[in-house]
């Protein structure tokens, strides 16, 4: 089974809309496009660059097939990123898009969820998400991933589509990698770990028979 990997950049307050420039996203009137890149530093270039080296295809949302195409192609295979990206294959999540310029690009035909199962049932090595908060709403409801990375800032913007928005599933994660960057910027590597637990601090309440139970007690001196 192929393990599918959902990577992004987040504000404190869970925004993942348009970090990378001002025009990158400005859907619903968004003017904080770009909040990234004063953050970005040595270690996280690193870090993103041995993770995507790892890919072995890509599963994509069309709004992010559609900037990463507008960048990647142009800028050479000289840059190890780039190099990975513009050769790997890209499935492409989208209603509208029938002609794709980027090299090994194909639209997912039929059933998004069900189309992703199959490439994780078939051959192959890792299967990476970036972006694409809408499709990895939609894996995350039908339990295709099993891996967050997401790398958390020290930003607080308040508007902006957000990863985990009304409707996220609930579920159980497991925390296997921490660490912080130059710029205290910090990684959280996440396990899905199924369902959620739920407990409570309140005080058990007795039931019925042992309240009469204790007042008999009581009466008799116990």
């Amino acid at each position: 089974m192929r393990k599918l990997v959902v990577g992004t950049f987040l504000t404190l307050d869970g925004v993942m809309q348009a970090p990378g420039g001002p025009e990158e996203d400005r859907s619903g009137g968004f003017g904080h496009g770009g909040w990234l890149v004063p953050w970005f530093d040595e270690t996280m270039g690193q870090v993103m660059t041995d993770w995507i080296r790892g890919a072995d295809g890509l599963v994509l949302g069309r709004k992010t097939y559609e900037i990463f195409a507008a960048h990647w192609p142009h800028v050479g295979d000289d840059d190890p990123i780039a190099a990975k990206l513009n050769a790997v294959r890209k499935h492409v999540a989208s209603r509208t898009l029938r002609r794709l310029e980027w090299s090994n690009s194909a639209v997912i035909e039929g059933d998004v969820a069900t189309a992703v199962r199959r490439l994780k049932e078939g051959p192959g090595g890792e299967l990476q998400v970036h972006g694409s908060g809408a499709l990895v709403q939609t894996l995350l409801e039908h339990g295709l991933v099993d891996e967050l990375r997401l790398w958390i800032f020290p930003v607080l913007l308040g508007t902006g589509k957000r990863l985990f928005a009304e409707g996220t599933v609930a579920s159980r994660l497991e925390l296997v990698e921490t660490r912080t960057s130059s710029t205290g910027v910090i990684l959280q590597v996440h396990r899905s770990a199924g369902r959620l637990d739920y407990g409570s601090f309140a005080l058990e309440q007795p039931t019925p028979a042992e309240v009469e139970r204790r007042r008999r007690a009581a009466e008799a001196g116990e």
